[in-house]
């Protein structure tokens, strides 16, 4: 059974970079004897909306993840959000890493959501590790220990983390996937009203169902 204990210290948006990432400074702590020469760690990590209070702004932008406020009691479960693997070198007794995970600008991801539908406040997260680790003790042979399945860290994101690294990739604009039978249709009623800019067709077409749907 290995002794090692993890923490999530902070996190930071990644820079440079060629795609949004944030970069989480993991803690890692093993008072063993001899060295730890490496660890083969895996980490899935789970929004958990259930361990934070939402005003009723924030409850209808998140309408599409939970419903309404009333079903909220049976709807307010763990996201998953992504897993990632990485390799520790080696160190003895405490070391850190950052580790970077992509956040991509998918609308439609059930994660991308929840962070979409937050104006302030922090983001409550589980990291569950798990892995090999691979030590030595002094004077010994090579020790390969699995990481305990119950090994957990929590850590709370503060969503401004999250809207300065959507800032500096997508300041003025959001990405939305269409299917192509609807892309197509919007392109054709762009052209026959004569407007140049995609904001502008879709502008009118709301505009025009706002009136419609006006008593």
């Amino acid at each position: 059974m290995s002794s090692l204990a993890i923490r999530v210290e902070d996190a930071t948006p990644l820079h440079p970079a060629a795609s949004p990432h944030l970069s989480f400074r993991l803690g890692f702590e093993d008072p063993g004897p001899g060295n730890v020469e490496s660890i083969l760690l895996q980490c899935l990590i789970r929004l958990e909306p259930q361990q934070r209070t939402y005003d009723a702004a924030s409850r209808g932008r998140l309408f599409d993840l939970f419903g309404f406020p009333e079903q909220w009691g049976r709807t307010l479960r763990s996201l998953y959000w992504t897993q990632a693997q990485v390799v520790v070198p080696g160190f003895r007794q405490r070391t850190t890493l950052d580790l970077a995970i992509p956040c991509p600008l998918d609308v439609h991801a059930a994660a991308t959501k929840y962070f979409e539908g937050l104006k302030d406040g922090e983001i409550p997260m589980t990291f569950q590790f798990s892995g090999t680790v691979f030590r030595s003790a002094d004077g010994g042979p090579l020790q390969v220990r699995p990481i305990p399945r119950d090994r957990e860290a929590t850590f709370r994101l503060p969503i401004r983390v999250w809207k300065d690294l959507m800032d500096r990739f997508r300041p003025r604009t959001k990405w939305l996937e269409l299917d192509p039978g609807v892309l197509n249709r919007l392109s054709e009623y762009k052209r026959r009203s004569g407007v140049e800019d995609w904001n502008l067709a879709l502008g009118r077409l709301l505009d025009g169902a706002e009136s419609r749907s006006s008593p």
